[in-house]
């Protein structure tokens, strides 16, 4: 930017027409066009007018005037919605002509549906739901009972979305904007839509039950109202309505019932979810039914519009709510289409079932497995939101189980006598360490992985104070007998030693959404998968600690009661588990050493580049990790000398694979029942055997070439070896 010319700022600030304009009631307006001329003619590309009270600062926060993105008052049909009104941009009654009337008001359904997904998809409610007259303004359509109540259960739904992500404060770095502007959002009212729209349903639903019976019964139904003037499109309308009206009514009823404390409308909830989606495929039939009776339909198009008919709607204007969209300027945005908005609701839906159909269980590692395995299907905001409240309600998991309980459950440990345990200092600060962590677990994936990278250093911090008041309490604990104990002490010594399990399974979450996030380039793949075998070789040491800790748990409690029956299930769970943790142990080893020899032989990109060194491309992507202390020691130099003199004739090399593979085919066998797992450990099988294969090759060619490819598992790489 060039600087401003003293000599131009003092000759417009002179100028005749730059007149003062005094303050208070008694204020004047003045005509600014021959100050904007003078600007205009004197100023060079990239000066600034300086005035007293105008810097730099002001001027790259100012509006450009007659930017339409910048500057509300463009493109702007109507000065205000009473404008628009009043010019007859959204009619009530509609329509004079039935037939009209009943296709305008599906393709303002159409359009509102398509109007609340992009809203989802991180659009202003002023720009998409909001910019329909009839539902801003919908005391305007009580004479139309349809169309009214539709409107109220819209509104009544944004209400519910806002609420759910508000409170689970998940949209702090998301798109979905909950701020509302002024606009007409709190209205009591609403809740009588429902109402009213099942009244709606039901005369449709009759006048659809007209059209289907015989002569003689339609004539005792000859007091209903068609919708339209031709009988013979009658059903076709009929059915279009149902369908878009059942949807509307479930969607909310759905809602709110998942809103339910401790999960106890979930089971209601998966009813009228599945009413939704069967709707939802009732509106995709209808629409071949309602392009057929539009004229001069264009289907290049169809799939770029926002109505199943391929008309535009009535009574929306993007524009209207502009000046309520301060202190930001207002987006430009494009609407989804019709289909787009269907197949979102739908995914939503199918997201939404899932948490519902959750189980419940009070057990951490079952939490998070689920959590993870949700998270690979991306969903959505909403979806989410919901998922964090149920997972955390009042400080408890489902709100109902204290951390503490759920961590002594986990280590098999009976805390019912100790009443004072859960009133601990370290106790409540591991109780908000575990809500952070799921609430975390639950945001998009940039955000959770940046958060999880920084929550380490609080668990870290956590742990190394917890340890040290352990071991003051051991000291002091030296003079008594084992029999007489402190119980409480036994029960902090085995959750202190949980808790390095459970920061390693935060890094190694960490380093594993860096694959999902595309942070690694082939040529970093070396240090990443390096890193991995440290952290999956301490997991594995703890998980495997903790299953000793258990079985002795179990085994003593047998002894005590012996009418006491171990939870075999979960034991073979958590076995299960550790079993996994070791094959990927011995899978990131072997890739580690795979690489690193590729690397050393000339036969894969080193790290480099004239901006960063191998070392500080390690920092950048380990620091928080580093800065955790996993590992305690100096991480880029044990790297550097466990990977210098690694070799395709290296033997471990091919163990590791081998080792995985064969670990591999051990776990199917417990993991038959639970589809999700299966592929994942299939995926690592295939991983290990094609690297085997692939290993082999080279070392008898060297001329090969190899690249790697995440063909059979997200984040396991595969070589695969190609002739030149």
């Amino acid at each position: 930017m060039q600087p401003v010319r003293e000599e131009e700022s003092s000759s417009i600030q002179n100028d005749p027409g730059n007149c003062s304009i005094p303050s208070g009631d008694s204020s004047v307006w003045a005509d600014v066009s021959p100050l904007l001329s003078a600007a205009c003619t004197d100023l060079q590309e990239g000066e600034l007018i300086h005035g007293d009270n105008f810097n730099l600062f002001a001027a790259m926060s100012a509006l450009e005037i007659m930017d339409p993105k910048m500057d509300s008052g463009m493109v702007s049909a109507f000065y205000s919605i009473d404008e628009a009104i009043e010019s007859g941009f959204a009619p009530v009654p509609i329509s004079s002509d039935k037939t009209v009337n009943v296709e305008s008001i599906i393709d303002i359904m159409d359009h509102l549906l398509v109007c609340e997904a992009t809203w989802h998809m991180g659009h202003s409610l002023a720009q998409t739901v909001f910019s329909c007259i009839y539902v801003l303004r919908p005391e305007r359509t009580s004479s139309q009972a349809l169309l009214h109540s539709y409107c109220r259960v819209i509104r009544a739904t944004c209400r519910a979305v806002v609420s759910v992500v508000s409170d689970a404060r998940t949209n702090e770095e998301e798109d979905l904007l909950t701020m509302t502007y002024g606009l007409p959002f709190n209205g009591d009212e609403d809740a009588k839509g429902l109402l009213l729209l099942n009244a709606v349903e039901e005369t449709i639903c009759r006048q659809l039950r007209a059209c289907k019976a015989t002569s003689a019964k339609r004539r005792l139904l000859e007091e209903l109202e068609p919708l339209q003037t031709n009988p013979h499109l009658e059903e076709g309308f009929c059915k279009a309505l149902l369908c878009r009206i059942r949807f509307r009514k479930h969607f909310l009823h759905a809602l709110n019932c998942m809103r339910r404390p401790q999960g106890r409308g979930h089971e209601l909830a998966r009813k009228h979810i599945a009413s939704c989606i069967s709707e939802l495929q009732s509106l995709l039939e209808s629409a071949e039914f309602l392009r057929s009776n539009t004229v001069n339909n264009g289907e290049t198009e169809i799939e770029e519009r926002t109505t199943a008919s391929g008309r535009q709607p009535i009574g929306f204007d993007s524009t209207l709510n502009k000046r309520l969209s301060a202190p930001t300027p207002p987006r430009a945005i494009k609407l989804l289409s019709w289909k787009k908005a269907i197949d979102y609701f739908v995914k939503l839906l199918h997201n939404l079932d899932q948490i519902c159909a959750f189980s419940l269980e009070p057990d951490l590692d079952f939490v998070l497995q689920f959590v993870i395995q949700f998270h690979k299907s991306r969903p959505d905001l909403v979806s989410r939101a919901h998922l964090q409240l149920l997972l955390v309600q009042d400080g408890k998991l489902y709100g109902r189980d204290t951390f503490l309980t759920i961590c002594a459950r986990l280590l098999a440990i009976d805390v019912s006598k100790n009443h004072g345990l859960h009133l601990n200092e370290y106790i409540l600060q591991l109780n908000q360490l575990m809500i952070n962590l799921l609430k975390i677990l639950c945001a998009n994936t940039p955000w959770q992985r940046r958060k999880l990278g920084k929550i380490l250093n609080d668990w870290s911090i956590f742990n190394v104070q917890m340890g040290i008041n352990v071991g003051q309490l051991m000291q002091q604990d030296t003079s008594r007998s084992q029999k007489n104990g402190d119980r409480s002490l036994f029960i902090l010594n085995h959750v202190y030693g949980w808790i390095e399990e459970q920061i390693h399974w935060v890094a190694l979450r960490f380093l594993v959404l860096g694959f999902e996030l595309d942070l690694y380039s082939p040529s970093e793949y070396c240090m990443v998968y390096w890193y991995m075998y440290i952290i999956l070789w301490k997991l594995h040491e703890k998980a495997r600690l903790r299953v000793l800790i258990v079985v002795h748990s179990e085994e003593r409690k047998a002894k005590r009661n012996k009418e006491y029956s171990r939870d075999m299930a979960r034991e073979d769970r958590i076995s299960l588990w550790v079993l996994l943790i070791q094959c990927q142990t011995s899978l990131t080893q072997g890739l580690t050493l795979m690489i690193a020899a590729l690397r050393n032989e000339g036969m894969c990109l080193k790290s480099q580049g004239p901006f960063n060194t191998e070392n500080e491309k390690f920092t950048q992507h380990f620091e928080l990790l580093q800065k955790a202390s996993l590992p305690e020691y100096d991480a880029y130099e044990s790297f550097s000398k466990s990977t210098a003199h690694a070799s395709l004739d290296f033997l471990p090399a091919y163990e590791c694979f081998r080792d995985a593979q064969k670990m591999a085919k051990d776990i199917k066998v417990g993991y038959a029942n639970d589809p999700d797992k299966l592929a994942e450990v299939r995926g690592i099988e295939q991983v290990a055997e094609h690297n085997v294969i692939a290993v082999n090759l080279l070392c008898q060619d060297r001329s090969l070439k190899v690249s790697l490819e995440f063909t059979h598992h997200p984040y396991f790489a595969t070589a695969i070896v190609r002739r030149s």
